[in-house]
């Protein structure tokens, strides 16, 4: 725990580059935009060295997008972490259930559930987290935005992550 604090301490972070998120839960948050296969294994392996205990990932793929690194991914995301969640993206006008579908066939674990609202799966990550985990959400990063269908709506990873961790409170 000493090595995860003064790492985080001592470091100057890009926003939603391995971006610390203060929590005060005893577990510990991080935003990245890692978006592609190579992305999410530095971001998991970097925060694997900083902890013993889970690794908890959010993440999913975006739509109308490389759809040949959605299982790679996948199977990055399950061997690097203990558990994934795996949730929308910026899906556009394509159906969710055909981009976690493309997610799930690269995983071979059974360490990985869906949820489709992004809201409801970084609430979901928070509640199962307990002392000493880190909860990565990737994806998104500094996006301050989500695309469904054809509509652009707000939303921001870092300000759902607060909500939430004060709904906890």
């Amino acid at each position: 725990m000493d090595k995860i604090k003064e790492a985080i301490e001592n470091f100057s972070f890009a926003p939603g580059r391995l971006e610390p998120v203060k929590c005060g839960m005893g577990f510990y948050i991080f935003v990245d935009y890692a978006h592609t296969e190579d992305a999410l294994r530095n971001t998991l392996q970097s925060l694997r060295s900083l902890s013993l205990k889970r690794i908890i990932t959010v993440f999913g793929c975006g739509g109308e997008r490389d759809t040949l690194k959605r299982p790679k991914m996948g199977k990055v995301a399950s061997e690097l972490s203990d558990f994934v969640i795996i949730t929308n993206d910026n899906p556009r006008s394509e159906n969710p259930e055909d981009i976690i579908k493309d997610i799930t066939a690269g995983i071979k674990k059974d360490n990985y559930s869906v949820i489709y609202n992004r809201k409801e799966a970084i609430k979901s990550a928070l509640t199962m987290s307990k002392q000493g985990d880190i909860v990565l959400v990737a994806g998104k990063g500094h996006e301050k935005y989500q695309i469904l269908k054809n509509k652009v709506v707000r939303f921001d990873d870092r300000e759902e992550i607060a909500r939430c961790l004060k709904s906890m409170n």
